[in-house]
C-alpha cells in the first residue's frame, strides 16, 4: 500500500451494524461521519444489513445491503457473506471502518487483515450487559472473548468514554484511543426553548416540573425505573421515542405522555423546552441524548455508570446517581427544583459546546491518516 499524496481523495469502506432505517447511536454516528465526508471531499462505500427500507444510497454514497437476520425487538443481525468482501475489494479502500462491528465487522477485519488494508474499530455496544437485559443465556465470559477478537482484529479500536476504554483494555485489546461524540450545539440551543410546547405538555398546571427521557422505547433503557416518577404529582413525565416496548411502557407509565419519535427542529425545541433530562440506561458506552440535553441548557439526571460519567459533572450539571433507586430520583429532582435554574442551564450547555462534529471527526481522519502511514511503513519495511 501506498501512502496517499497530499492532494489524493481518501477512500474510507465504511461497515455498519446498524443503519438506516433503524435509528440509534450507531447509526447517527454513521450518518455523521457521511456528511463530514461529503463536505470533505472524502469517497465512501457503505455497507450495512438489509431491511426493507434501507436506502441505495445515501449523501451520494453507495449503500451496499447485506442479508440480515430479522431477530423480533432487536436490531438486524448482518450476516458474514462474500457480497461484503466482493463489493470491498472492488471500491478499493484506504482504510476500512467497522461501526461497532459484530458478525459482519469481524468477518470484514480478518480479510482486511490478510489485504494488508488499515482498519479502525469504533466500539459502541456493550454487548454482556445488552445480553444481560434482554435474558440472553450467553455468558460474559463468552462475550468478552467474542469482544476482544473483534477488535484485536482491527488496527485500532476507538472508545467513546473513559469506561469503555477500561473495559476494552480489561479484556485485552491492547491498541485503543479515546474518541467522543460530537453534537450540533447551534440545533440543539437553549433559545429553541418553546412555551405554547410547554403548555401543550403541562396543561393548566405549568407549575410542574417537565421531565424528559428522549431515546429507544426498549428493554435495556431501564424505562420501568420511572414509574414513581411518572406518579409524582409535581412532575410531568415526557417519553419521546418508539421501540419494542412502547406498548407495555404506556401502560406501566400511565400518566407519562408519549410523543413518537420527534426529529429536526421539533426535536431540538423538546429538548430545549425540559426542566430535566433522566436517562436510566446502566449500559451506555456513551449516551448522545445526554449531549443533547446538556447543549440545550437541560440539566441531567442520568446512571452512575458507563458513558454518562464523562459527560455529567455531578452536581455541576445534573446528577449521576442509581436510577433504580426512586428514591433517589426524587432526592436530584428536588435538588434542581431548588436550585438557580439559569447557572445550572448556563453551565450545562458549557460542558459540551466546543464539542462540534467537525472537531471530532477531523480527529477521525487524523487516525485513517496515522494507520495508513503506519501500514506503508511495515509494507516498506517488509520488503526491505
Amino acid at each position: 500500500m501506498n501512502t496517499l499524496p497530499l492532494d489524493a481523495e481518501l477512500r474510507v469502506a465504511v461497515v455498519a451494524e446498524s443503519f438506516l432505517p433503524q435509528v440509534n447511536g450507531v447509526t447517527n454516528s454513521v450518518l455523521r461521519i457521511l456528511e463530514y465526508f461529503k463536505a470533505n471531499h472524502i469517497n465512501a462505500l457503505v455497507v450495512v444489513p438489509e431491511t426493507e427500507k434501507t436506502p441505495d444510497t445515501h449523501n451520494g454514497f453507495k449503500v451496499v445491503k447485506v442479508p440480515a437476520l430479522a431477530v423480533k425487538g432487536l436490531i438486524p443481525l448482518a450476516m458474514p457473506l462474500q457480497i461484503a468482501l466482493n463489493e470491498i475489494e472492488h471500491f478499493k479502500p484506504d482504510v476500512i471502518h467497522l461501526a461497532s462491528p459484530a458478525l459482519l465487522g469481524n468477518y470484514v477485519a480478518k480479510y482486511a487483515r490478510k489485504r494488508n488494508i488499515p482498519t479502525l474499530s469504533v466500539y459502541q455496544t456493550d454487548l454482556a450487559g445488552f445480553a444481560k437485559n434482554y435474558g440472553l443465556q450467553i455468558a460474559n465470559s463468552s462475550l468478552n472473548r467474542f469482544v476482544a477478537k473483534v477488535h484485536s482484529n482491527s488496527d485500532l479500536t476507538l472508545a467513546p468514554s473513559t469506561s469503555a476504554c477500561n473495559y476494552l483494555q480489561g479484556i485485552g485489546v491492547s491498541e485503543i484511543a479515546l474518541w467522543q461524540r460530537g453534537v450540533d450545539s447551534v440545533h440543539f440551543n437553549p433559545s429553541k426553548r418553546d412555551e405554547s410546547l410547554r403548555e401543550s405538555f403541562l396543561g393548566n398546571r405549568g407549575d410542574r416540573t417537565l421531565i424528559g427521557y428522549i431515546g429507544r422505547l426498549a428493554h435495556e433503557k431501564r424505562l420501568e425505573d420511572l414509574i414513581s416518577l411518572s406518579e409524582q404529582d409535581d412532575c410531568q413525565l415526557l417519553i419521546v421515542g418508539d421501540g419494542p416496548i412502547r406498548s407495555r411502557l404506556e401502560r406501566k407509565l400511565p400518566n407519562a405522555i408519549f410523543t413518537g419519535v420527534k426529529t429536526g427542529e421539533e426535536l431540538a425545541s423538546i429538548y430545549a423546552s425540559l426542566d430535566i433530562f433522566i436517562h436510566t440506561g446502566q449500559h451506555e458506552t456513551f449516551c448522545q441524548s445526554i449531549q443533547e440535553a446538556l447543549s440545550s441548557g437541560v440539566p441531567v439526571i442520568a446512571p452512575n455508570s458507563g458513558g454518562p460519567i464523562d459527560l455529567v459533572k455531578n452536581g455541576e450539571t445534573g446528577y449521576l446517581i442509581n436510577t433504580g433507586n426512586p428514591k433517589e430520583i426524587r432526592r436530584v429532582v428536588n435538588l434542581i427544583q431548588e436550585s438557580d435554574k439559569v447557572e445550572l442551564s448556563s453551565k450545562a450547555r458549557a460542558s459540551v459546546v466546543g464539542r462540534d462534529w467537525n472537531f471530532i471527526n477531523s480527529q477521525l481522519i487524523a487516525h485513517y491518516l496515522e494507520l495508513i502511514k503506519s501500514k506503508d511503513q511495515t509494507g516498506t519495511e517488509l520488503v526491505a
